[in-house]
């Protein structure tokens, strides 16, 4: 799990910082990035990703995150930004994992993270303050941080 979450948030990053215009391009920077690769699986991790292509006036067409590509999805993705605001700590035992809010924040932020239906995530029970993340066997705790950053990536300064 650890590898397939890296590099989905690294395909993640490629795509949102660079032009890309075909897997082949995509595949060579993960590749020359570390990532052992092949195509199908690229392509499996543009699926889950949910990664589109759209018109570009110079590269034909090119990969896009769908959080930037219509102003419905930009309102979501300020949403979750604004309930990751709500992160206090994460703490681990076994396979749970225990996350802390601020107050009123808990209930949100599990539907977001129930929604997203991460592989690491079994399930989650929420309260005011505090979720119970029940993770599957198998996975890490680096590999939860990691999942969570890829559903709200402003988590990623604020989860150590």
């Amino acid at each position: 799990m650890k590898n397939r979450t890296k590099r989905q948030l690294a395909i993640k990053k490629i795509i949102t910082s660079q032009e890309i215009s075909s897997q082949e391009e995509l595949l060579g920077i993960l590749k020359e990035d570390g990532f052992d690769l092949t195509q199908a699986t690229l392509s499996r991790d543009l699926k889950i990703l949910k990664v589109a292509k759209v018109p570009h006036s110079n590269k034909g067409y090119v990969y896009v995150i769908p959080e930037g590509v219509t102003v419905e999805p930009q309102r979501e993705n300020t949403r979750v930004n604004f309930l990751a605001d709500g992160y206090r700590d994460l703490q681990f035992s076994g396979n749970l994992a225990v996350l802390r809010t601020r107050p009123g924040y808990a209930s949100s932020l599990a539907a977001v993270l129930d929604n997203a239906d991460p592989y690491e995530i079994l399930g989650s029970i929420a309260g005011d303050d505090t979720i119970l993340l029940v993770m599957r066997e198998g996975v890490t705790p680096s590999d939860l941080i990691n999942s969570l950053i890829l559903i709200m990536p402003s988590l990623e300064d604020k989860i150590g």
